[in-house]
């Protein structure tokens, strides 16, 4: 009769062991995670909005005060006027609402007369910027 070295395993205690400090180390880390990824929508939301913001002066470099302000007056949505600054955007995609990060939004103003920051808002409300 031949015998078989025996064979080399983990027990179960091990496994549940292993598993259990690995639960432990993703609970610990899952906040730390959360956070950083809302922070980066928050700061991808504010350069948006900065960008929005250029784009407004440059569209009234580009036409004339006169010129620009007349032709926002008469655009009432706010994809028009978003289709307005698009070529001055370097990223401008086809639709405002994909512009900006979901949940966050900025209220497009009604006049470009005297350039303001447009207001930004998220989740947690008003975002000064």
């Amino acid at each position: 009769m031949t015998t078989h070295p025996p064979k080399r395993a983990f027990s179960l205690v091990e496994v549940l062991a292993a598993v259990s400090i690995i639960g432990v180390i993703t609970f610990l880390a899952l906040p730390n995670i959360i956070s950083v990824k809302q922070d980066s929508e928050t700061s991808l939301a504010i350069a948006r909005a900065e960008a929005v913001n250029i784009a407004m002066n440059n569209y009234i470099m580009a036409y004339g005060r006169t010129n620009a302000t007349n032709t926002w007056a008469t655009k009432t949505s706010d994809q028009d006027r978003y289709a307005l600054l698009a070529s001055y955007l370097t990223f401008a995609p086809a639709s405002v609402n994909d512009y900006m990060p979901a949940g966050y939004s900025v209220t497009w103003p009604s006049s470009i007369a005297s350039l303001t920051k447009i207001p930004l808002s998220g989740p947690s409300g008003s975002i000064p910027y």
